[in-house]
């Protein structure tokens, strides 16, 4: 027999094995499924640790496994609490070795604005899925790489609006789509806070600070989510009351968007005062969310008397809800919930409000 023939009937041998051994011993070639994701947290500030660390200690289809921290200290603390392995603990040095641990699935990036884009597409390079907060980034080219670096390693990228995942603001958008209270002629949205720092991040440039980046994405979302369109226009106005403090970015920002289909938001967000509340005018009634976009407590009523109780009792469950969902769609090769380019259209409105705020006038979009 020739060493071609030979080579020939030894791989067809060889196949009819494999196949053999995967119906007889399946758990050989085809490795079970995880039941849970495993989730490493970059950036170990409030948000992971008051509701991202605690939230991942109640929910059913993700869990913490790992940490990303540029302070050592924390990473000892968060080692001891929640019984993190070594292997599983990174620095922003080491960040890119987590490529080589299976432990990990998922990597949430909860770092200032500035600093998304890159660790978002160096958590894809490293072939993890990727889990961003808002907002997604800091431009609109920003964005489009991070979308765009997601999809050829083929990841998923899902951008942490809760809100979207929390039922009774998915009531109001199901409001909207079967029409109950007719046409939406006006969206009045605001969400702010005092916050009575003076030295962090939120008030530095550089790292993404401001009123419309943090906060801002909010009563952007709701208008867009709630209105079903996309913004056409906007026009924009930037105020401070402390302008010692709000030295390079926004304390306060003001803007309407125009709609295609009629419709004007109202919109605005502030590090200077505290509101929270979203009411939806239409041609045949009225319903409102206050607070609408709390981490608890998000609550409403209608014109015609229904009340929109709580749905969510303690502080983590939005995180919760928000996380299973995301983790589902990994492990079910689903759609996510809010893909990056749903956090791309918040960019290029923002993009467009502070142009609209340089150039004093309504700017297109």
């Amino acid at each position: 027999m020739s060493s071609r023939r030979k080579f020939i009937k030894q791989t067809i041998g060889s196949m009819a094995a494999l196949a053999v051994s995967s119906e007889l011993f399946p758990h050989i070639l085809i490795p079970k499924q995880k039941e849970k994701l495993g989730v490493a947290l970059v950036g170990l500030g409030y948000y992971s640790t008051d509701l991202l660390a605690p939230a991942l200690q109640l929910t059913k289809h993700c869990y913490l496994a790992g940490i990303v921290t540029g302070t050592p200290a924390k990473a000892e603390r968060w080692k001891k609490q929640y019984n993190i392995p070594d292997k599983n603990i990174y620095n922003y040095q080491t960040f890119d070795q987590i490529a080589n641990n299976p432990d990990i699935d998922v990597v949430y990036v909860v770092l200032p604005p500035s600093m998304h884009a890159e660790y978002v597409i160096r958590a894809a390079n490293a072939g993890k899925q990727v889990w961003c907060e808002k907002p997604m980034a800091m431009t609109v080219a920003e964005c489009e790489s991070m979308i765009n670096a997601c999809n050829t390693n083929k990841v998923k990228l899902s951008i942490g609006y809760r809100l979207h995942h929390e039922p009774n603001t998915q009531q109001i958008i199901q409001f909207r789509k079967e029409k109950k209270y007719g046409n939406i002629t006006r969206v009045d949205v605001a969400a702010g806070y005092f916050d009575g720092r003076t030295d962090h991040w939120k008030q530095k440039k550089h790292l993404g600070g401001g009123s419309m980046y943090d906060m801002g994405v909010y009563p952007l979302n709701a208008a867009r989510y709630t209105t079903g369109e996309e913004p056409i226009a906007v026009t924009a106005k930037q105020s401070t009351n402390r302008p010692e403090i709000y030295k390079e970015v926004d304390e306060t920002m003001q803007f309407t968007l125009e709609f295609p289909g009629g419709a004007v938001a109202q919109c605005e967000t502030s590090f200077g005062k505290n509101m929270n509340h979203l009411r939806v005018t239409c041609s045949k009634g009225w319903y409102k969310l206050e607070p609408f976009s709390a981490y608890s407590n998000v609550q409403g009523e209608t014109s015609d008397g229904t009340k929109i109780l709580p749905a969510i009792t303690q502080v983590p469950h939005e995180q919760v809800r928000q996380m299973d969902d995301d983790a589902l769609a990994i492990l079910n090769k689903k759609p996510v919930l809010v893909p990056g380019e749903e956090g791309l259209k918040d960019i290029r409105v923002v993009e467009a409000v502070y142009r609209s705020v340089k150039e004093n006038q309504r700017v297109k979009i």
